[in-house]
């Protein structure tokens, strides 16, 4: 049964990508601070999302399940004090082997669905007297590496889109940050790694070798992707911030990579 808007609610945000490594990690630290949440993946979340939240399994990549998502969200609050747009795909190929039905998915899940899902929530976070937008964007949109294109491209792209509606939506008490991770042992990383650009003969050598190249000589786990999520959302710690690109990657791009 799904509970019931009340105008005394708790703080409520929205994070899509809920069953992913960073997604599920951010689910459950709001759900902790006393935030209930509204959780959106493709993919099942399984039987120990939060009691008093919603999970919606749809594929934000397609445009008119969007409406169904916020349909449903609206019907469950009347506000969202927070939308974290975390889903995203990656195609892990050479751009010349790259086709344009795959160029195209990796936009429509990485960006187009974050700029329908924005225009959606507006009401909600204007609701709730202004709110906080934290868009999942990656070391990739400053920093890339060879075949990975596509979701280069898509992560930068959403870095300046963040910057522009920050700018829009100020008059509206709305912040719009950024988030830019590094490595994060996360099942997307894993799959990354067949890529070739680290070495090792199996998943464990290839992350140890990972970490090695960051200048903490780890690599992160998503609890601390979403703590920073969590930091950009909390209008008491970060009410002075939009527009803003925060990095959290254990210090990879701080290094010359001619070092």
């Amino acid at each position: 049964m799904t509970p019931s808007p009340s105008p005394l609610s708790p703080e409520t945000v929205l994070i899509t990508g809920a069953s992913g490594g960073i997604g599920r990690a951010t689910i459950n630290l709001f759900a902790e601070k006393g935030w209930r949440v509204v959780g959106v993946d493709r993919s099942p979340f399984g039987e120990d999302f939060p009691p008093d939240g919603l999970f919606i399994q749809a594929d934000i990549s397609i445009a008119e399940n969007l409406e169904s998502i916020f349909s449903q969200a609206r019907t469950f609050t009347n506000r969202l004090d927070a939308l974290v747009n975390n889903a995203a795909m990656q195609i892990a190929k050479p751009l010349l082997e790259t086709s344009a039905e795959e160029w195209d998915a990796v936009m429509a899940s990485n960006l187009r669905s974050v700029f329908l899902g924005i225009k959606l929530a507006y009401p909600l976070l204007k609701a709730a007297g202004g709110g906080a937008i934290v868009n999942v964007s990656s070391v990739h949109a400053i920093a890339t590496s060879a075949n990975i294109s596509a979701y280069a491209a898509s992560k930068g792209g959403l870095l300046a889109f963040t910057r522009a509606i920050a700018i829009e939506f100020a008059p509206d008490n709305i912040r719009a940050n950024a988030i830019l991770p590094g490595a994060v042992d996360t099942p997307m990383l894993r799959a990354g790694l067949r890529r070739g650009h680290v070495l090792g003969d199996d998943i464990q050598e290839r992350l140890d070798n990972l970490a090695r190249k960051t200048v903490s000589g780890k690599v992160g786990k998503p609890e601390e992707i979403a703590h920073a999520i969590y930091f950009l959302a909390d209008e008491v710690q970060s009410s002075f911030m939009t527009g803003q690109a925060l990095i959290v990657d254990g210090g990879a791009t701080a290094r010359l990579s001619t070092e």
